[in-house]
């Protein structure tokens, strides 16, 4: 009996509702869908609101050094207080050669974003005026590094030990930085740095005929570059200096002075690379150790540098190299940055493609089973959070995809962007003078570092926006 009631004021509350012309139905599986006016052709119809912007891929800078950064003078307060860092200035001193105008834009329109040392509060954005503290991370948008590309390719100096007044002109345009004691050059890929019997268009031949400024010689080499590897070269301009130099760049590091901020200057002395990789890394920063043997081949003549085996019956020289991943993997592969902390044949070429498992794209020496398989595999990723998958954009134009990731046979993308040197202009007054002597005036003024940044070559730039410009 109760049961026979219950049903039916169910039926009569259910039909009084559906007759009334008041009640608002809506479907229980899904809200009905927004629309707006549009008008085309003077003809007004309802249509799906616009799709917001796409997700930026980002990418993180290194966690905050702390005040002063390397390269530049600290500058005190009115009080006599160490000056302090805003998150602008960090993002212009990373991104030497971006336009602040950019790198302003990206504050403006609020696509900075901070995560703290100790990771708790997760990722805020940020002012352009707020003070950065030691461990601080910002993460921002990769389209802040992209750049335009010229359709114009520079032409390497033709084979001869004496170039004409166009190749001197195109060296002397490699030139980031000259003083009384080095010279500092952004080298493109393919250009050989030492010579031998069968090169002649070397770095070293060719700047000893184009680049000595009025000296009696030109300047010499004190480290190396791979043939295919681009980015920041420092060459001595007088004896002293190529000494100290190589000091420098050797794994002591020239800390054998009595002069501590000598010693302090070549601690802090460092380079770091771009390379753009085939796969991801597991861990998104880290540091390898991995000694590095020498083996050759059937041939008799070439060698090849491999991960030494540990079984003690091999010549083998530590090497260690520290990494950070600085954005997702797109289109199979990912851009990292790599640190050296010693030097060694194509140790950085080396320990991605065997340490790390993931050779860098267009390294057919120590990674052609992977280039094969990596062009083979289907290029589809999917962003985390949305679960769409990325479209690339393709440039027009076959001429601008020369050497890109676009390419059937890519380039080296192996790129030393930045490096931090000890002045060595002002400390051969000071280490070659006695403790006691005064310094000679605007020499103690000068800064104990020195700082350069170097642009990406032209097919790395093509990758960059390639993998990036999509998303912004």
């Amino acid at each position: 009996m109760w049961k026979t009631n219950t049903i039916t004021s169910f039926n009569s509350f259910r039909h009084a509702y559906l007759a009334s012309p008041t009640t608002r139905r809506f479907s229980r599986v899904a809200p009905p869908q927004p629309a707006v006016i549009r008008v085309t052709n003077n003809i007004a119809h309802l249509g799906p609101p616009k799709t917001g912007p796409l997700p930026r891929q980002l990418m993180s800078l290194p966690p905050f050094p702390g005040h002063p950064l390397l390269g530049k003078n600290a500058v005190n307060g009115a009080d006599g207080d160490v000056g302090h860092v805003t998150a602008i200035s960090w993002v212009k001193y990373y991104f030497e050669e971006v336009q602040d105008k950019t790198i302003q834009s990206h504050f403006t329109k609020g696509l900075v974003e901070m995560e703290k040392e100790d990771g708790v509060r997760g990722m805020r954005k940020v002012k352009h005026n707020e003070v950065m503290q030691i461990g601080d991370k910002l993460w921002l948008p990769v389209s802040i590094a992209e750049a335009r590309i010229s359709r114009r390719y520079d032409t390497i100096p033709s084979g001869t030990l004496y170039p004409n007044a166009d190749e001197i002109a195109y060296l002397q345009r490699l030139v980031r930085f000259k003083d009384s004691a080095i010279i500092v050059l952004n080298k493109p890929p393919k250009l050989p740095v030492k010579g031998n019997v069968p090169i002649h268009n070397s770095m070293d031949a060719l700047a000893a005929a184009a680049l000595s400024y009025g000296n009696d010689e030109g300047p010499r080499l004190v480290h190396r570059l791979d043939r295919e590897t681009s980015g920041l070269l420092v060459m001595g301009r007088t004896k002293e200096s190529i000494d100290h130099l190589h000091s420098v760049f050797s794994d002591f590091k020239g800390r054998n002075s009595r002069c501590k901020a000598w010693n302090k200057a070549c601690e802090a002395m460092y380079q770091r690379y771009w390379a753009l990789v085939i796969g991801s890394p597991k861990d998104r920063e880290g540091v390898i150790s991995a000694p590095l043997s020498k083996v050759l081949l059937d041939d008799g003549k070439t060698d090849r540098v491999v991960l030494a085996q540990g079984s003690g019956f091999e010549a083998s020289q530590e090497a260690i190299t520290e990494y950070r991943v600085l954005g997702p993997m797109i289109n199979g592969c990912s851009w990292l940055e790599l640190r050296p902390i010693t030097s060694r044949k194509h140790q950085l070429r080396v320990h991605c493609a065997e340490a790390l498992g993931t050779p860098i794209v267009g390294d057919y020496k120590y990674g052609w089973f992977i280039h094969k398989r990596w062009k083979q595999m289907p290029q589809v990723d999917v962003e985390p959070t949305t679960g769409k998958q990325y479209k690339l954009r393709r440039p027009e134009g076959l001429d601008i995809q020369k050497g890109s990731v676009l390419s059937k046979v890519p380039l080296l993308h192996l790129h030393c962007r930045e490096m931090v040197l000890p002045n060595i202009a002002k400390f051969l007054h000071v280490l070659n003078q006695r403790e006691t002597d005064p310094l000679r005036p605007g020499i103690s003024s000068k800064p104990d570092l020195l700082r350069f940044v170097a642009s990406m070559p032209s097919h790395m730039k093509i990758s960059w926006n390639i993998m990036s410009s999509y998303l912004v």
